[in-house]
């Protein structure tokens, strides 16, 4: 006899869900490392200015705002999934 496990139980993921699962991952991803690729500009670039003209506590704040956002779209994601 073949041992299934727990499978017979749950669902399985559409191919929807599962593409969304990724997409969010994605995003989640994509937000986070923009944020700290603000924040941390001069150490990934010594040599080039940072493209836009913001003074360095108004990046490390808009970084910080990308962050959380990340953080904050993870959590809704993962609740929403887990709910469904």
């Amino acid at each position: 006899m073949i041992d299934r496990g727990n499978t017979d139980n749950k669902e399985k993921k559409s191919l929807l869900e599962r593409f969304l699962l990724i997409l969010g991952f994605l995003f989640f991803m994509l937000y986070f490392v923009l944020g700290m690729g603000i924040i941390f500009w001069e150490k990934f670039y010594p040599n080039k200015e940072f493209p836009l003209d913001m003074e360095m506590k108004y990046r490390i704040a808009f970084g910080l705002l990308l962050i959380v956002y990340a953080f904050y779209r993870a959590t809704r994601f993962y609740t929403k999934a887990k709910n469904s």
